[in-house]
This record gives C-alpha cells, structure tokens and sequence, in this order.
C-alpha cells in the first residue's frame, strides 16, 4: 500500500482542461520547433521568469533584469550578494533541468533528487545539502509566529524519498498530474533541512520535460506560481490539513496545478503572437535605417523588457568590441535604445519607439480565460478552516 499522496480520479471538467492544454501546447510546438529567430529571446526570458517566480515565493525577490542577467550568467543591478547567491544555485538546477529532464532513457531517481539540492545549497554547507534531514521540520508563519506545517518523522523520510523516487520511473498517465504529485509528495515529506520548495517546484518541471512536447523552459508554471503565491499556498493548506496526511484528497490540488498549465500556456501564446509582430516591426527598422541583421536580436530584447549589455551583444552577435560598441551606440542614436550608467557598467534598454509599441501591444491583450472559475474561491474556503496550514 502506496504511503504517498494518491492522485485523485480525474473528474468530466479535469479532461476538458487537459484536453485545452494539450490543444494550446501542440498549436505551440508547432511554432516553436521550426527555427525561428525570436525562440531564443523567448527561451531566455522564459527561463529568467522562471527562476524568478521560484525564487519569489522564498522571499528571495529580484528584478525581471536581474533574473535575466541570471541566465546570461552576468552580474546583477541590484540584487544583494545573498540573494544572488540564491539566484545564481537556483539557475544551475534548472539548467540541469532542461539539459536532462527531455534526454531520452533519463530516469528521475533520489540520485538525481539529491543531486540537484546539492546544487541548489552547496554554497550553504551548514544546510546539509544532498542530505535528508535527521531532525523535525516545522513550516513557521513568521507573522504570527504559528506553526504552519509538521513534516513527517525524520525516521520514515528515506523511505518515503525512495517510493517518490520509484514512482517517478512510472510514464503512465496524464505527465501534468504525475508532475503535481510529484511536487505535492516532495514538499509535503519536506525531506531536507532547507529548499523543499524550490526542490519540488524543479522536480515538477522535470517530470513535465519527460513528455516532451514542448521543451522544459516552456513546459514549466513557476511563473505562475510565483505570481499567484497565496493561492499556491492556500491549496498546499487545503490540501496538506497542517501535517503529514497523505490520505487526504488531492483533488484540489490537481485542479489547481491544471488550471496554472491552462493559464500559463495561454501566456505564453499570446507571447508567440507578440513576438511575430515585434519581428515585423524589427524588420522594417533595419530596412528602413540600414541596420545590420545582428541588430536585430538586440532590439527584441529590448522589446521584452530586458537590459542589453556590450558583452552580451557580442557573445550572441559574434563581433569585436569595437563593431559593439559601434551598432549600440547607433541603435541610441536612433531612439531605439536608452543607455544607462558608464563604462562597464553601462547596459541600454527600450527607448522611446520601443517602449510606444509594447505598450501598444498590452492594450491590444485580452483577459485570459479561466478554466475553473470557482476554484480559487473554494480553495480559499477549504484553507481558511480550523487546523489547516
């Protein structure tokens, strides 16, 4: 008998969902697979708000510029040496992430588990990383200074990780709800001192790499979590019940995880559509003031909000320095980009063309559709009860 936190039966509402997903995600990778000279602006600003929304519900907050710089493996504008710190391990898990979770024959197992929270606190030796906890692990409302969840006795957590772990070899069934349980059963057993949550959110993305059908860095809802964290936490109350109760219901919880993925892959489609006509806008500039292609991707990136940098731009363009510093200043001169600061540490973003059309293009957004409409308020009902995280 499973000790672990079960998969609920899938109501009539849950497949037409999943049926909408898989619909939106198909129409995706039909897109994104084609080389297109956009995927990598939004390959990289996908992964950058990723981490970002991971980090964020740790309270480990930076900037969309700073999560960028991340990726880019640059320094930070403003984050703190601690918080970057964090950023910079967090990063390294998802890179391991996407570069194996997709690798066929590659199997999930507490290797890999342990791995990668190695990776995520090896900067932090004093938190054990790789290692399962030895001790008890309370979740604490620092506000209110409450307990907010027991995980379970140190003495069953190996064996619970190795039934995870077992569980995760299995490829039958829907992989968005095999990814939530697999959260779900990692950070309801908490098996380390510190990162559970992280852990879980990364495992999550991981198992959804294995089905393949849009690359990790699309597949993941880290975004979404992050930019929803009190109902993320709401529906781990409602579900979890404060304690390690495995027999309790999951049903909300994959509904939840259901309705992230919906909302999620319709961001990133509005995000496709986006990116097609900011190329047409790109386009007609370089035909109209004679830029080099290369430029191109520059202004892209200022299009999506990101910073550019001297060596960045000459990482991705492949010229010298001086042809950089050349096509920047250009780019500045025309009004496309605005520089800041000096020297090295000078980096440009949109300027004021560029930033005319992104607004255009957030007035021209329609609302998402949501595929549970009484969810959340449910939820908040459920996680308001006596007793509950």
């Amino acid at each position: 008998m499973s000790q672990l936190f079960e998969a609920p039966q899938l109501a009539a509402d849950d497949v037409v969902v999943i049926e909408e997903i898989h619909s939106i995600r198909d129409q995706l990778a039909s897109v994104l697979r084609p080389p297109k000279r956009w995927t990598g602006g939004l390959r990289r600003t996908s992964q950058a708000r990723a981490i970002q929304g991971s980090n964020s519900i740790e309270g480990y907050t930076i900037t969309e510029q700073d999560a960028a710089a991340a990726v880019e493996d640059e320094p930070p504008l403003s984050a703190d040496e601690r918080t970057w710190a964090e950023i910079v391990a967090y990063r390294r898990v998802l890179t391991y992430v996407v570069s194996f979770g997709a690798e066929p024959g590659f199997e999930i197992d507490e290797s890999s588990i342990r791995s990668m929270h190695f990776m995520l606190l090896e900067h932090e030796l004093s938190k054990s990383p790789g290692r399962y906890r030895t001790g008890s692990i309370y979740v604490q409302d620092e506000a209110n200074r409450r307990t907010m969840y027991e995980g379970p006795e140190p003495a069953v957590v190996p064996d619970l990780m190795r039934e995870l772990a077992a569980s995760l070899s299995s490829r039958d069934g829907e992989a968005m709800v095999r990814a939530a349980m697999a959260h779900l059963n990692l950070v309801m057993i908490h098996p380390f001192r510190d990162g559970n949550g992280r852990m879980a959110r990364a495992l999550q993305t991981m198992v959804l790499a294995q089905d393949q059908v849009l690359e990790p860095t699309f597949s993941s809802i880290e975004e979404w979590l992050g930019h929803n964290t009190q109902h993320y936490y709401n529906v781990l109350a409602a579900t979890g019940g404060g304690a390690w109760h495995p027999d309790r219901s999951t049903r909300l919880w994959v509904k939840f995880n259901l309705r992230a993925h919906h909302m999620q892959a319709q961001t990133l489609r509005r995000r496709v559509a986006e990116a097609e006509s900011q190329w047409t806008l790109i386009d007609s500039l370089i035909s109209q003031h004679g830029l080099p292609d290369r430029a191109g991707d520059a202004i892209f990136d200022a299009l999506l909000g990101l910073r550019i940098t001297r060596p960045s731009y000459v990482k991705r363009s492949e010229v010298e320095d001086r042809t950089a510093t050349r096509d920047l200043a250009r780019l500045v001169e025309l009004g496309l980009l605005e520089p800041h600061g000096q020297t090295r540490a000078r980096y440009y973003t949109a300027g004021a063309l560029l930033r005319e059309q992104m607004q255009k293009l957030r007035d021209q957004r329609v609302a998402l559709k949501d595929p549970y409409p009484g969810l959340i308020s449910e939820i908040t009902a459920d996680a308001a009860q006596p007793g509950f995280w």
